[in-house]
């Protein structure tokens, strides 16, 4: 069988495998990093050479009874060294290192590469920017190859930039309205929840201070993406005063997040709940004033999609 291994076209690679495919895997990453081996496991380590670009590896089982691992490299061997790469490592079992050369590399799980430790072998080799490595092993009934090639690959369009102030910590940091919207989004998505730490209240007050407030923006934009979906905001307090009065304020300002979705968004204020939890539930310590501070919150909960 002839295999066609292209990134892009100008980096097309050909290999005829020794046999025929029982089954096949394949991985990509565009672009991503790969670990060439270069030498074998030198008694701590496998050593390698990081190699960035596009990833294509793929694993086959051949059926080709009673070929033996030199017998299925040989071959592979000859047609990368037909296109022009120039070996870096060349090696089999006990010269690779055994179990520690073959744990220290990157292979496709079992049961889709299958290697014996005991019977293995790999090679590694580089044209100009690309590079190729092979790793054959068998099983009883059937033969193994991996093959892993890494060409050049450009930087995708960032379809979101932002300028980040590496002097403002997290939680003082803004949120923009891009940013605010594939974070909380993806929260809610995954967790059914996500803290709104860019609302900001007046001292014991709550109403909330006049502003833009992207994860409302986003909140509002999840429902619309969602429009069975209902929420409850709940609002969180540090442990200063009383647990009565600080469910009590907590609750109006979740109710105070409610109004402005209503309001200033136009979400169904049938499908958003306020409740308040007071000190109840904190998420750092409230011994500290960086500590209350990120306790003084709401959240928001998706509590049903229909």
């Amino acid at each position: 069988m002839a295999l066609l291994l292209v990134p892009p076209p100008a980096f097309a690679l050909t290999l005829t495998l020794p046999g025929s495919v029982i089954n096949e895997e394949q991985r990509s990453e565009v672009p991503g990093s790969y670990a060439l081996p270069t030498a074998p496991f030198d008694g701590t380590s496998v050593p390698a050479r990081r190699v960035d670009g596009a990833i294509d590896q793929r694993a086959f089982e051949l059926m080709a009874p009673g070929l033996t691992t030199l017998a299925a490299m040989m071959p592979l061997r000859d047609q990368v060294l037909a296109a022009g790469y120039e070996v870096i490592l060349d090696c089999e079992t006990r010269a690779c290192g055994g179990f520690d050369f073959r744990y220290g590399i990157d292979v496709i799980p079992e049961p889709k590469m299958h290697v014996d430790i005991g019977d293995f072998r790999f090679l590694s080799a580089e044209r100009d920017d690309e590079v190729v490595s092979i790793l054959v092993s068998r099983s009883a009934a059937s033969t193994f190859v991996q093959i892993t090639r890494v060409t050049p690959a450009a930087l995708p369009n960032l379809a979101v930039t932002e300028d980040v102030d590496l002097s403002v910590t997290k939680h003082d940091r803004p949120l923009s309205q891009d940013g605010a919207r594939i974070a909380i989004g993806l929260a809610l998505d995954a967790d059914g929840s996500a803290a709104l730490d860019d609302l900001v209240f007046a001292s014991g007050s709550s109403a909330l201070t006049e502003g833009e407030y992207p994860s409302l923006a986003a909140v509002a934009a999840w429902l619309e993406a969602n429009p069975g979906a209902t929420i409850a905001l709940v609002g969180h307090t540090d442990a200063s005063g009383s647990l009565t009065a600080n469910i009590a304020l907590s609750k109006r300002r979740a109710e105070a997040v409610a109004e402005a979705l209503i309001a200033t968004h136009g979400v169904d204020p049938t499908r958003i709940a306020a409740e308040g939890a007071g000190y109840l539930a904190p998420r750092a310590t409230n011994q500290t004033d960086a500590g209350r501070q990120l306790n003084r919150r709401v959240e928001v909960i998706v509590t049903s999609i229909q």
